[in-house]
């Protein structure tokens, strides 16, 4: 079609040729445009969904190290730091996404949106990168390196390099380019949009498998033998002598399921009839009067091994009591900001011949007491008791108790926490609560505060536990699909002015 003289029918047929062509190539970019855009509304899903079973993951694992603050303490602390990272990394992004879109007036318009016009202005200036391109550029490599830090010498660091990479790339052709005009300049708006959700989808991930890999030393344990623990568990702490020796030998995680191979005590073998699920039977003479030990070990089939497990404990065998028996009604710590009800006595003496004292202790009736460790200070509470033996010879006790703040509660929502889907309609009329799931008493808490963020809006700061008038009209502005999150809720206990030190926060998922 280039060479010779050509007739009139000819260069008509020609042109008409060049017109068809053009025309394929704009319906090839509608629909490449149109893929883009379904594509950015699958990650955007995905996004979600990833975020909540992160949410769900960090609660966990708060609750773990809330209970177990050895064992999960660290995890959690680095966890933290990665969450703050990634969600402040996640909401520049989706800040910068909102900018890019708003003048466009349908957001599903995908064919639309093929200009390029707005990131090669907001990141290059001049043919070089502007102040805004390497405020991004700064922020992915502030996060990439943070979170290198943090994991340390692990395979996931590597891979987290690999993700948020921002040095310069060599194209096919040999040619060295800026990271950032290789991926956005020149490129359709649907296009940057959708290089952008994934890279939240990056971070969602990194977050996901973080948790992973920062636990992966404890869920090894969790599943392994070597993670039990024996212990000498006795029906009393003291024996008379000519009495007969009872309790049991149990292991730290008791599976029902779970029965040793063999188990050895004192050097003798245990009679097969003493073992149990999980446990060992102790059944024969205590001994003479003085302090016995317990010696030996459970044997566990594991692989093509026995693993051995051993086994410790001391009891003492005494004459007449000698020692007070204090227990907490509760558990073996006392809280602040409540009433503990505790039990204590010295066997053999009449509870009217026994007095105990500590600060923040009260005497209800007989053995019943009360503590409220609010004003007693520190780390613990030393309780003394002191009382009269029959035969007039006075005996004396102390008894240290620790004293722990109330565990974080959980904001809730109509009775539920974590994620909940709601049309917008209701979520503007919703009223915010906080409880504490599982706690061993039934405390009723007053919300004081919160702050409500919605995607793309400023944070609206709320009084009480009803949304006012500005949080309202923020939530008015959330759209299908938006996570609107509630959280730095301030709540205290109902009738005490013992304000909890934290509230996990409560999400709202928009469905219409």
């Amino acid at each position: 079609m280039a060479g010779g003289k050509l007739s009139p029918r000819q260069k008509m047929i020609n042109l008409m040729y060049l017109v068809f062509i053009a025309m394929l190539a704009m319906n090839m970019s509608k629909e490449v445009l149109s893929a883009f855009g379904l594509m950015n509304e699958k990650l955007v899903d995905s996004n979600t969904r990833a975020e909540k079973k992160n949410v769900a993951a960090y609660d966990a694992l708060a609750l773990k190290a809330s209970e177990q603050e050895k064992q999960y303490g660290k995890a959690k602390e680095k966890t933290d730091s990665i969450r703050a990272m990634s969600d402040d990394l996640y909401n520049y992004i989706e800040d910068l996404k909102t900018k890019m879109t708003q003048d466009v007036e349908d957001k599903t318009g995908y064919e639309t949106m093929d200009k390029s016009s707005f990131l090669d202005q907001y990141f290059f200036e001049g043919g070089k990168v502007s102040t805004h391109g390497q405020e991004f550029i700064d922020k992915v490599s502030a996060y990439r390196d943070g979170v290198i830090k943090i994991l340390g010498k692990r395979e996931l660091a590597d891979i987290v390099a690999s993700r948020f990479q921002t040095s310069d790339i060599t194209n096919s052709e040999g040619i060295t380019l800026n990271r950032l005009k290789y991926h956005f300049e020149g490129f359709p708006l649907i296009a940057s949009v959708t290089k952008l959700t994934q890279m939240q989808s990056d971070i969602r991930t990194t977050e996901s498998d973080a948790l992973s890999s920062l636990l992966e030393k404890e869920l090894s344990a969790a599943v392994s033998m070597t993670n039990y623990e024996a212990m000498v568990v006795f029906d009393k702490n003291a024996y008379y002598a000519g009495e007969n020796l009872s309790g049991k030998i149990v292991l730290g995680k008791n599976d029902p399921n779970l029965t040793a191979e063999k188990v050895i005590l004192n050097g003798r073998e245990v009679s097969k009839s003493k073992i149990k699920a999980g446990q060992v039977l102790l059944d024969g003479p205590a001994g003479s009067v003085g302090d016995k030990t317990i010696k030996g070990s459970f044997f566990f089939k594991e692989n093509d091994s026995l693993v051995e497990i051993p086994i410790k404990g001391s009891y003492a065998v005494i004459p007449r009591p000698n020692e007070a028996v204090i227990s907490a009604d509760k558990m073996n710590v006392v809280y602040k900001g409540l009433t503990n009800p505790m039990t204590i006595s010295i066997p053999g003496i009449p509870s009217n011949k026994v007095t105990a004292s500590a600060p923040g202790l009260t005497r209800n009736t007989g053995s019943s007491y009360s503590m409220n460790p609010q004003g007693a200070g520190g780390s613990d509470v030393t309780i003394r008791v002191s009382g009269t033996l029959p035969d007039g010879k006075p005996v004396s006790s102390n008894k240290v108790f620790r004293i722990k703040d109330i565990p974080p509660a959980m904001g809730m929502v109509r009775g539920q926490f974590g994620t909940i889907q709601m049309p917008k309609s209701s979520a503007a009329r919703i009223s915010i609560a906080a409880g504490l799931p599982d706690f061993l008493f039934d405390l009723k808490l007053q919300v004081l505060s919160f702050k409500v963020k919605v995607p793309g809006q400023l944070t609206a700061i709320v009084n009480g536990s009803q949304l006012d008038s500005r949080a309202i009209g923020v939530i008015g502005k959330a759209s299908r699909g938006d996570i609107i999150t509630i959280y730095d809720i301030k709540a205290k206990v109902s009738n005490s002015s013992y304000q909890l030190k934290r509230v996990l926060p409560v999400n709202i998922e928009i469905t219409n």
